[in-house]
């Protein structure tokens, strides 16, 4: 297979399910994207977290332009030789990094300077030299360069921002250039206003991509504000085309998005939460620092495959993680990655079978029958 295409397979409702064709293999969507921010998924080898189902990472063009820069990652064979990964990735621009961990940061017309949260050093990012960036890393999908205000914003500072970002977008475009096998997604802006969104898809869509994101939510809008967009917001993007939601999240956020038309998604949290003794199931979240743990036998969850749940139980992970143990933050996040996956393939499979609403009723019955420890 060469180039990029994307079949939509089937549908349910608004839910879809589909494939997104690469040079480097196909993507199952909806996809649920493990986030390699610096290179690597924390406390993952790559061929463990293909084994839990991923067909694609994220990279983070911010940590990666600072540490160890993407010139020199360029030199040592591109991203995916770097990290011995040979399926694709995914690179974001670096604008909500820019946004939520830069210092001294100064907007303009031209693009964002700022400091490095390392080392202070000073830093320049505009649409070109994004591009320019994830050109180098050897990205597979590429994300325009956009500017993500952090919500709750008034609308006046939401339009603004909205419009930059569609000046960017153009200019990201025009960047980009003539890449076969590589695709450009541009990003929807606009908050939590309709109006905003819909002049942001019509801007995206004339301008022509090869996938479209939602960005600008899980930016502190919470989930029923977030719900509230995504009602409409994937309809407003091109049906034929990818539609990634940006940063998202939780399981039950993650069923919902797809319920309203989304096909792709990435978040820290699977891994985060593994490192800090929160682990995900089908009953909901298990905190194995608990003290109920200590003497339990049982795995985090019975129906599970992972090697967390097939190897161990409560009381050993309790144990390792009370100790401080690196195999604590390897087993926890090797059962979140591959928890996340079968919750994707359970939701495929669904699509596929038009019984779509009978998984979602019983996604959320089993998470509330269940033992959910408090957080």
């Amino acid at each position: 297979m060469t180039g990029f295409s994307f079949d939509l397979t089937a549908t349910d409702g608004t839910a879809r399910t589909g494939v997104i064709h690469t040079t480097r293999g196909d993507i199952r969507t909806p996809a649920f994207m493990p986030v390699g921010t610096a290179g690597t998924v924390k406390a993952m080898l790559p061929e463990s977290v293909r084994a839990t189902g991923a067909d694609i990472l994220l990279g983070n063009t911010y940590h990666l332009m600072l540490r160890p820069g993407a010139e020199r990652v360029a030199r040592l064979g591109g991203l995916h030789n770097f990290m011995n990964w040979d399926r694709p990735i995914l690179t974001d621009s670096g604008g909500f990094q820019v946004m939520s961990l830069a210092e001294l940061r100064k907007l303009t017309e031209e693009g964002v300077t700022f400091r490095s949260h390392i080392d202070g050093a000073r830093h320049e990012l505009t649409p070109e030299r994004s591009m320019e960036i994830q050109r180098l890393l050897g990205s597979d999908i590429v994300m325009c360069f956009d500017e993500c205000p952090a919500l709750p914003a008034d609308e006046a500072r939401v339009a603004e921002s909205m419009r930059l970002s569609m000046r960017w977008a153009q200019r990201s475009r025009d960047a980009f250039g003539d890449r076969p096998g590589h695709a450009l997604f541009g990003i929807q802006q606009g908050g939590v206003t309709q109006e905003l969104r819909g002049e942001s898809a019509e801007a995206l869509k004339a301008i022509g991509f090869e996938g479209y994101a939602v960005g600008g939510l899980a930016v502190g809008e919470g989930q029923e504000a977030m719900f509230g967009v995504l009602d409409y917001a994937p309809g407003m993007l091109p049906a034929d085309k990818p539609r990634y939601l940006m940063g998202v999240g939780k399981p039950d956020d993650i069923v919902g998005a797809v319920a309203r038309g989304i096909d792709m998604m990435d978040c820290v949290l699977p891994s985060r939460s593994g490192r800090t003794g929160q682990a995900f199931t089908r009953h909901g979240v298990v905190n194995i620092k608990n003290a109920r743990h200590q003497d339990d036998p049982r795995p985090l969850d019975e129906a599970c495959t992972c090697p967390a749940c097939r190897n161990y139980s409560r009381a050993y992970l309790h144990h390792v993680f009370r100790a401080g143990e690196i195999i604590s933050s390897m087993l926890l996040t090797w059962h979140n990655l591959h928890y996340y996956q079968e919750l994707m393939q359970g939701m495929r499979d669904a699509i596929a079978a038009g019984r779509f609403a009978a998984f979602e009723a019983a996604f959320h019955a089993q998470r509330a029958e269940g033992d959910i420890d408090p957080l």
